[in-house]
């Protein structure tokens, strides 16, 4: 007997259609939706694209991509309510400029993204910041040169510097993240940058569990 999903009532019924309907809320649902999204959370979870979940499973790519939007947007609430516990832990933070390195920055300072990653416990939380064309300028001065100059200032900080801090460690995991993605919108980057922060806290979090056992 499966139990509703909406109420956790013990007692559903099957119905001429194979969805499943509460016996007390009246809710019906789908067990073949679920055991689906279940499969493909746990291929998400492997790190397993979309377009090879979607071979995996023999899906149509555009279902799949959904569900792995969605469930981007709801890692995204999950970094922020955890956050929102543990903010009052942070203990350094700093900004990053980030751009493909397949693109020349002169030609493509304004795609430069950036966001501000603060430590707390090993883990890290990421806030999107303003545009790159909006970042430490006159606004009635649109000096290029002057984003180009800050964006390599710090691209280099991050790429050269010795120290190992949680920060420059999860910009770097990011950079190698961020390699399996094309074509990103700018509306979506965030979903992206939040599913690395989310992995890249749970690889710190194994390695703490292990590491105290």
């Amino acid at each position: 007997m499966m139990k509703c999903i909406y109420c956790d009532h013990p007692y559903t019924y099957e119905l001429g259609n194979k969805q499943r309907k509460c016996s007390k809320c009246k809710r019906k649902f789908s067990p073949a939706k679920i055991e689906r999204e279940k499969r493909l959370w746990e291929l998400f979870s492997k790190e397993i694209t979309a377009r090879e979940a979607a071979l995996t499973t023999r899906m149509h790519f555009v279902t799949v991509q959904k569900y792995y939007d969605r469930f981007r947007e709801k890692i995204t609430l999950e970094c922020e309510q955890r956050y929102t516990q543990h903010s009052h832990l942070v203990t350094d933070y700093d900004e990053y400029l980030y751009l493909p390195k397949s693109l020349d920055p002169q030609p493509n300072i304004g795609k430069v993204k950036h966001f501000l990653t603060l430590a707390y416990e090993g883990k890290v939380y990421n806030l999107m910041m303003p545009s790159i064309a909006r970042l430490g300028l006159d606004p009635n001065n649109r000096d290029e040169q002057k984003l180009l100059e800050k964006y390599l200032r710090y691209h280099t900080i991050s790429k050269l510097s010795k120290e190992r801090s949680t920060i420059r460690n999860f910009w770097e995991y990011f950079e190698t993240f961020i390699l399996k993605y094309r074509g990103i919108s700018d509306e979506r980057f965030i979903y992206y940058l939040k599913e690395a922060e989310w992995r890249f806290n749970r690889i710190k979090s194994s390695v703490s569990s292990q590491s105290n056992s």
